[in-house]
């Protein structure tokens, strides 16, 4: 990994914190780390639209916030889903990630399709301040497989 991994190994666990580099060599880390964090738990959410929206996350904070400072991602196991935050040092909210954009984003375009991609798969999405600037997330249902 890229940075310190807080992780509880006990069946009790219910999240993982880890410190990456403001980079897009953080998108797969942080891809990687959700499924992980999903097959670990034996948690029925849907993987590939948790590793998706995790990429896409990961990717908006490193590609709109200046600086170096890492980012973090944030993977919670919830009673009845899943939610992943990533936090960076910008304060300012995510653009149009909780309304729906005046027009939808260019075909034609590379970008643009992130929050959009967020709102539309997730079963909710925000974003909240922190002391050193903002987490955004989404939570996918889900719950523990039985063992």
């Amino acid at each position: 990994m890229n940075g310190p991994v807080v992780h509880e190994s006990s069946p009790a666990s219910t999240s993982w914190r880890v410190a990456l580099p403001h980079s897009t060599a953080a998108v797969p880390v942080a891809r990687a780390l959700v499924r992980t964090a999903l097959a670990e738990r034996r948690h029925v959410a849907d993987s590939d639209t948790a590793e998706l929206l995790t990429a896409e996350l990961v990717a908006n904070a490193v590609e709109h916030t200046s600086g170096s400072t890492p980012i973090e991602l944030v993977v919670r196991m919830l009673p009845t889903g899943f939610q992943v935050e990533v936090h960076d040092a910008d304060p300012a909210p995510p653009g149009d990630l909780t309304r729906p954009a005046l027009a939808p984003p260019d075909p034609w375009q590379e970008h643009g399709r992130g929050l959009l991609l967020i709102r539309t798969l997730s079963s909710s999405c925000g974003h909240r301040p922190t002391e050193s600037g903002k987490a955004v997330w989404f939570r996918l249902p889900g719950q523990r497989r039985p063992v």
